[in-house]
């Protein structure tokens, strides 16, 4: 029988430590989130759900460094619950612009816990005609 590798490696603490001195910091990305939504300002738009594709980059403050020892969630930002708010935002709403939907999105972000900046970029693939997609983004802070 194959012996288990430890679960993961110990870092040091003065790592951590110098990592928040400093003033490093932590990204968490949520890359290309495909949602079905009602979204244009056509008639024959709102009729059916369209794709969108929403990506996501949240910068945490420098505490969300302690997970990097730790290991542990709670030290960070928990991207499957932002991710459950966004898909539930999405696909329960109708929008008449892409520019509306990256607001509510980048406002989930801003909420979470430990976040002090985002930005968000939401793309309608096949929006235009001789384009892959057409999309919006858009940055906040909690400053």
């Amino acid at each position: 029988m194959q012996d288990n590798p430890p679960f993961s490696p110990q870092l040091p603490t003065e790592f951590i430590e110098k990592l928040v001195q400093n003033k490093s910091g932590l990204s968490i990305n949520i890359s290309n989130m495909r949602l079905r939504t009602y979204i244009g300002i056509n008639d024959w738009e709102q009729a059916n759900r369209q794709d969108v594709i929403i990506n996501i980059n949240i910068e945490c403050s420098s505490r969300s460094l302690l997970a990097c020892s730790s290991d542990d969630i709670k030290d960070t930002l928990n991207y499957k619950d932002i991710s459950k708010k966004v898909i539930k935002c999405v696909e329960s709403s109708r929008f008449y612009l892409v520019e509306k939907m990256a607001a509510a999105i980048l406002a989930i972000a801003l909420e979470a816990p430990l976040a002090i900046a985002a930005e968000v970029k939401v793309e309608k693939p096949g929006a235009l005609r001789f384009s892959d997609s057409v999309g919006v983004s858009i940055s906040g802070s909690n400053d």
